[in-house]
Order: C-alpha cells, then sequence, then structure tokens
C-alpha cells in the first residue's frame, strides 16, 4: 500500500482494524447482526484498496457475512443497503455482461427492500436511483477496456514484442475498473458502523465518492 495518501492510508488502518475486531467479536457471538454488518462493511470499504483477485475475494467475503447478518434478520435495511453496494461491485468486476447483469438485478432487489423498510432514507434512495444506472455504466465500462486493449496490441506490435508500454496500458485498464468499485462504495463504512459508538474505536473518517 505504498504510495496512499495519509488520509487513504488512515481509513485502510481504520477498516482494517474494525475487520478484525468483529471478527474477534463473531467468535463470542456469532449471531449478532450488527457485527456481522459491520464486518461485511469493512471488508466491503478494504475491497477497494486491492487489486485483482484479492479484491474479487474480499467482496464475496463480504457477501458472505451480510448474507449471514440477513439471515438472523431478514429486514435489517442497513445491511441490505451494504450487501446492494456488494453485489453492484460484484457485477462491474465480472468480464461477462449476463453475470454483471446478474448481480446488478440483486443489488436492485437489496436496494428495493431496504427503501422498503426505511422509506424516510435519502441515501437508499439514491442507491436504487444509482443501482438503475449500473448496467449503462458496466457497458461504457467494457467498452473502454476494449479500447484501451486495442491500443496496448497495437503499441506492443510496434515496439517490436516490447512490453513496457504495454503494461502502462494494462494498469490503466486495472486502474479503470477499481475507479469504478470506488464508485460503489456509497459509503458503506457509515451505514456498516451503525452502533459502532458503543465501542471504544473512534467514528470512521468521512466517506468520499472515487
Amino acid at each position: 500500500m505504498d504510495g496512499l495518501p495519509r488520509d487513504e492510508l488512515e481509513r485502510l488502518v481504520f477498516f482494517e482494524t474494525a475487520r478484525e475486531k468483529a471478527a474477534s467479536d463473531y467468535l463470542r457471538n456469532p449471531a449478532d447482526a450488527d457485527n456481522l454488518t459491520r464486518w461485511g462493511g469493512a471488508l466491503l470499504e478494504l475491497a477497494h484498496f486491492r487489486q485483482g483477485q484479492d479484491s474479487v475475494d474480499m467482496i464475496e467475503e463480504a457477501v458472505s457475512k451480510l448474507q449471514e447478518a440477513l439471515k438472523l434478520n431478514p429486514k435489517k435495511h442497513d445491511t441490505l443497503w451494504c450487501l446492494g453496494n456488494a453485489h453492484t461491485a460484484q457485477g462491474f468486476l465480472i468480464a461477462e455482461s449476463e453475470k454483471a447483469n446478474s448481480c446488478f438485478k440483486k443489488a436492485t432487489s437489496c436496494f428495493q427492500q431496504a427503501v422498503k423498510e426505511e422509506p424516510l432514507n435519502d441515501m437508499y434512495h439514491k442507491a436504487l436511483e444509482m443501482s438503475s444506472k449500473a448496467p449503462a455504466v458496466y457497458v461504457e465500462l467494457q467498452k473502454q477496456l476494449a479500447s484501451q486493449q486495442g491500443v496496448m496490441g497495437d503499441v506492443t506490435g510496434l515496439e517490436g514484442g516490447s512490453t513496457s508500454k504495454g503494461t502502462k496500458k494494462k494498469k490503466s485498464n486495472t486502474d479503470l475498473k477499481y475507479d469504478i468499485l470506488g464508485w460503489i462504495v456509497l459509503a458503506a463504512g457509515v451505514v456498516a458502523w451503525v452502533g459502532m459508538a458503543k465501542s471504544a474505536m473512534p467514528p470512521p473518517p468521512a466517506p468520499t465518492l472515487r
């Protein structure tokens, strides 16, 4: 994580510490839906500091914790909202459009349920609105990735097989995907930390959309 701005590094440390605390609390009480939601929210926040399969795996783990929380409390609106964010993030990291759209549909369903349980929450309404735009953003993302890959191929050919500039383009593809992931993590940390005031930990830093 070298090179991270100070505020991002502090954010990373905060959510890593929070993840560890949630895992420890789970051992004492596995039936605490609030703690499972905090755990899932921390994992979702941490995922956008990771790359490649590490990020995918962390989001999958977040989904698992949030689904476990919903088994304990199916109407827990903050958990539904976090799960919607996790499914949307999954969709953006999938290359197959059919699977991606399936994730977006799951996300929309979660946001709809969250709005149903807490109809006056503007944040949930905003998430639902953004969810409707996710498929179009996904299509644009795939177009940009394809375009960049084409340029990468041309550059590699001109370089006679050299990979130095090709590597730069490949990094650009990755950066674009994870910029989208940052766009999707819609302040999940704030909702995940409902009840955190009971603990000795300080409140999370104000979330920012990427």
